[in-house]
């Protein structure tokens, strides 16, 4: 996958940086992500948290005090707020997780008063790219709702659609739903759902998107194990979103296939005025950088009115 990988950091050499509200940046390994996000050209840090923390932090990883813009607030819960706000304004492009927790910078995002949300649920995305599959595609969520219901589920796939038409369009995706069976069985409400979306999605309610489920995970991405069981699908082998019945099925699944198989993955929180870039200590230096590109391509797919 690394000529789709390159693909795609090459679609941002030509966008100027995106200037990015970087969350509470109190710890030193946050700026080896940055550094590289700045080197590359993709984003212009805006470093919002305790000042005297952040020049700590930033002397610690090698760098002057005076490197990136600092917003100085008093704590961690400030420091969100205040990233919000200056999205909200537009001050800033894009906000990025720095040292607290997802839960933190996601509550001052949602907040009703800071302005940042739009008429669908938040969701976090996975872009996935490995060897093992002939084609880059997205789990979804995985980080953000934990047991979503059938109306989450619906905003949940209408983010990722809209993310995979920004990379991909203006082709429509195939949308796998998954569950553990492929028929629908009334005592598996992840079957009822994904039944329920695909008439939603033949009603107009879901658009831009070929959707069909359930589907176990085998007959999503194996054409010969949907063959075997005499499935008959448009996405079944041919998946380019994998939407999953809930947070732990798919937090599994994203991170077997990153620490087991090898894969690169990036994530992004969809659904806000403006993306949220979600880094994660373990994360790559690839990854941490094809996460900064897919904010990149979002926020100026969003300038240019192709997303709501």
């Amino acid at each position: 996958m690394t000529d789709q990988y390159q693909a795609l950091m090459d679609r941002c050499a030509g966008l100027p940086p995106l200037r990015t509200a970087v969350v509470h940046p109190v710890q030193p390994t946050v700026f080896e992500a940055l550094t590289d996000a700045v080197r590359a050209g993709l984003i212009e840090p805006v470093l919002i948290g305790p000042a005297v923390r952040i020049a700590a932090a930033l002397a610690e990883a090698g760098q002057p005090p005076d490197a990136h813009e600092i917003v100085d607030t008093e704590h961690s819960h400030a420091a969100a707020a205040r990233a919000a706000q200056m999205a909200a304004a537009g001050q800033v492009g894009a906000i990025m997780k720095g040292s607290l927790h997802s839960d933190e910078l996601m509550g001052a995002v949602i907040h009703p008063q800071c302005g940042l949300r739009t008429e669908r649920r938040i969701s976090h995305a996975f872009l996935m790219l490995t060897e093992d599959y002939p084609r880059p595609f997205i789990i979804t969520d995985a980080a953000v709702n934990i047991a979503p219901d059938l109306s989450m589920k619906a905003d949940i796939v209408q983010n990722a659609v809209g993310l995979w038409r920004v990379l991909w369009g203006p082709a429509r995706p195939n949308v796998a739903i998954l569950a553990a069976v492929e028929t629908v069985n009334p005592k598996m409400q992840a079957t009822l759902d994904a039944a329920a979306l695909c008439k939603m999605a033949d009603r107009g309610q879901i658009t831009d998107a070929v959707l069909d489920g359930p589907l176990a995970f085998d007959n999503a991405i194996s054409a010969a194990a949907a063959r075997e069981k005499g499935i008959l699908s448009p996405v079944a082998g041919q998946a380019d979103i994998l939407l999953v019945p809930d947070i732990e099925s798919g937090n599994i699944l994203a991170k077997q296939m990153i620490f087991l198989g090898g894969a690169d993955a990036a994530g992004i929180v969809l659904g806000a005025r403006v993306p949220v870039i979600l880094t994660s200590r373990a994360d790559s230096v690839r990854a941490r950088l094809l996460s900064c590109a897919l904010a990149v391509l979002m926020a100026d797919a969003r300038a240019r009115g192709l997303v709501k």
